[in-house]
């Protein structure tokens, strides 16, 4: 049985049915090169058509309904388009008929479990487009992510899961079609079934079988699929702006209206619209899309951009949850990844920690946190703390949930890169165009002494430390973490934290790796690798008091006082769970401390200060340079001793 949804175009071997939805049309017609057909409207606002239409055949609709005479000649996207080709924004854009059938094989979702993912958040087109070893027409396209050399990377480093910024069909918005800019990472969607064809090697309808080959061949290495979707409004912009798609068809059923203000859209994502969820058809819209991308294209989950705004409803401003409850009682949504941005721009957005069951989360609290403690904020024991083991103080309540809800970062594609944190204390978004007024200024960076680039060895020795303390952190903490694309390598953006424009160097993936380079890559894969190692590491239950206690570098146990005081930048965690002793010493002072350890011996497993790392033993006590951090297991001779 498949969910393939009534609507869009759908080949069955001999012809096409063709079938849109709108409750308000008078008259639509399909166009087709050799001419149009009028649809027939049928119960419940369902208009179709069946026509000798094979795929790869192009076609377009015109409505005649309360826009007037200019959404009847202008040409509409089908919003259920399998696949899309042409310039939409010039009315050229059609949208294509697809072959349903792919040789799968033997293609299995991986079904990696929380515990065990690591996600790897990257741009299809930018990961690729330097690469040496990529074919050169195939870099900055699905089948290049999908080549043996990138594979290989990801697998090297520990990935299980690529998490695709927006793949579904983008139209950049007015502003930056004035300027002759795309909106490059995406977040601008006209067609919520239809693969990119920027990243395809043509847009005739192979985007979507090379989007397959792409799923295909991860699935094959063990690697997970997860889209960034954005359901929150579309490309479409506010009721004023041209009408690719939905707002031709039936804009009640597709944009939320608001009360306050008639003839204007509610609009709580900051682009001019949101996306009618709560409306039947809008809801049906978004479930079908969601479905089809998980079983006709074999994706395995979702993190949903501005999440909050799905389950609005301006008519009722207490009511949440209900997409969300929809989706976990799905039989094939509630069985694969959801992940949600937690907040969005309209009132009482910012929701972290309250999703239900089944939902993991952003935590911006973790990254913010991470941030804060390594480059030597005061105050931020206690919250450091509670982030790297599982931020219980925002998920806890819920005992259904545990540290496996968030999805822990220091950096993403929203913000400085992870070398960028390190390298300047100001944003610099100037190429944008904007006249570097967009983008966030609260960056919680540090350039060490330098702002931008340098030779100074001390401060690039600096550099290099302070991004193996946030990596180092990321791999020990308990919840889901999420490496930015290309953090591993020192990817910069010269200061850039909103290069959403920019489809060039500033973005690109920079694979030439000099000395300090490698040196990050490898120290990034031993982090990943000790994370899949130690299991008390991966907990999916919050630790117990007596399986997690913390101690000054005195070796005193931490009171409630402790945690209070300001100027207290280093703390001891002994772990006692899993079968397994770990410490965890965190040094965010900038000048030596010595630490005392616990009775026994115990073997240095991962030390930040350092590039490289020869295994030792140490007991006692150990003077510790700063900022840096250290992981260290129970000798096994000593295994049992009294901490």
């Amino acid at each position: 049985m498949t969910c393939e949804p009534l609507f869009g175009a759908r080949w069955d071997g001999e012809a096409t049915s063709f079938a849109v939805f709108s409750s308000v049309a008078r008259r639509i017609e399909l166009a087709l090169p050799n001419g149009r057909v009028s649809l027939e409207r049928e119960a419940r606002g369902v208009w179709t058509a069946r026509a000798p239409a094979p795929p790869g055949t192009a076609y377009a609709y015109h409505v005649e309904g309360p826009r007037g005479a200019v959404g009847f000649a202008r040409p509409l996207i089908d919003p259920y388009a399998r696949a899309v080709q042409g310039d939409v924004a010039a009315g050229q854009g059609r949208a294509l008929v697809v072959e349903p059938s792919f040789p799968w094989g033997e293609d299995r979702p991986p079904r990696i479990p929380w515990r065990d993912t690591l996600i790897y958040e990257c741009h299809v087109g930018a990961l690729t487009a330097r690469h040496p070893e990529v074919p050169p027409e195939l870099r900055g396209t699905y089948l290049g992510l999908a080549c043996e050399p990138v594979i290989q990377h990801l697998r090297r480093l520990g990935v299980t899961a690529v998490e695709l910024l927006p793949v579904h069909h983008a139209l950049p918005e007015a502003h930056l079609r004035a300027r002759g800019r795309q909106n490059v990472w995406g977040y601008s969607t006209l067609s919520y079934f239809a693969p990119d064809p920027r990243y395809a090697t043509g847009d005739d309808g192979r985007q979507v079988r090379e989007f397959q080959t792409m799923v295909r061949t991860l699935h094959a290495a063990g690697i997970e699929v997860l889209l960034d979707v954005v359901y929150n409004h579309t490309c479409e912009g506010g009721p004023d702006d041209p009408a690719f798609s939905f707002r031709g068809f039936d804009e009640e059923a597709y944009y939320l209206f608001d009360p306050s203000q008639p003839g204007r859209y509610y609009d709580v994502t900051g682009c001019g619209n949101t996306f009618a969820v709560a409306h039947p058809r809008g809801l049906q819209f978004v479930m079908d899309s969601l479905r089809y991308w998980v079983e006709v294209l074999h994706v395995d989950g979702f993190r949903f951009d501005l999440a909050p705004a799905l389950a609005r409803d301006p008519r009722r401003p207490g009511g949440w949850g209900r997409f969300f409850d929809v989706v976990l009682q799905d039989p094939l949504l509630s069985t694969v990844k959801l992940i949600a941005e937690p907040w969005d721009l309209g009132p009482g957005g910012y929701r972290l920690g309250r999703f239900p069951a089944g939902w993991a989360e952003w935590n911006d609290r973790y990254r913010d946190g991470l941030r804060r403690f390594w480059r030597g904020d005061e105050g931020l024991l206690g919250e450091v703390a509670t982030r790297i083991f599982g931020s219980s103080d925002v998920f806890g309540a819920d005992t259904l949930r545990g540290p496996l809800a968030s999805v822990n970062y220091v950096a993403c594609h929203d913000g400085f890169t992870l070398a960028d944190l390190a390298s300047y204390e100001r944003k610099h978004n100037e190429a944008n165009g904007e006249d570097n007024r967009d983008g966030t200024d609260a960056n919680w960076s540090i350039h060490w002494g330098v702002e931008g680039p340098t030779r100074d060895p001390e401060v690039l020795a600096r550099r290099a430390r302070h991004q193996r303390n946030l990596i180092a952190s990321l791999a020990f903490s308990l919840g889901v973490p999420m490496l930015n694309m290309g953090d591993e390598l020192g990817r910069s953006q010269r200061g850039n934290n909103n290069p959403y424009c920019l489809d060039d160097e500033t973005t690109w993936v920079d694979w030439a790796l000099d000395t300090r380079r490698a040196a990050l890559l490898e120290f990034a894969r031993r982090a990943f690798a000790l994370r899949r190692e130690h299991p008390a590491l991966r907990s999916a239950r919050f630790l117990a008091p007596e399986e997690l206690r913390w101690f000054g570098p005195d070796g005193a146990p931490l009171e409630e006082g402790d945690w209070q005081d300001p100027a207290r930048k280093s703390v001891l965690a002994h772990l006692k769970a899993s079968g397994e002793e770990l410490l965890l010493l965190l040094h965010a002072e900038r000048t030596e401390r010595a630490f005392a350890l616990p009775l026994g011996r115990w073997k240095v497993r991962l030390d930040t200060w350092e590039d490289d790392l020869e295994p030792s033993l140490v007991e006692g006590s150990l003077l510790r340079p700063g900022p840096s951090l250290l992981l260290l297991e129970r000798a096994k001779e000593d295994a049992g001793a009294d901490g």
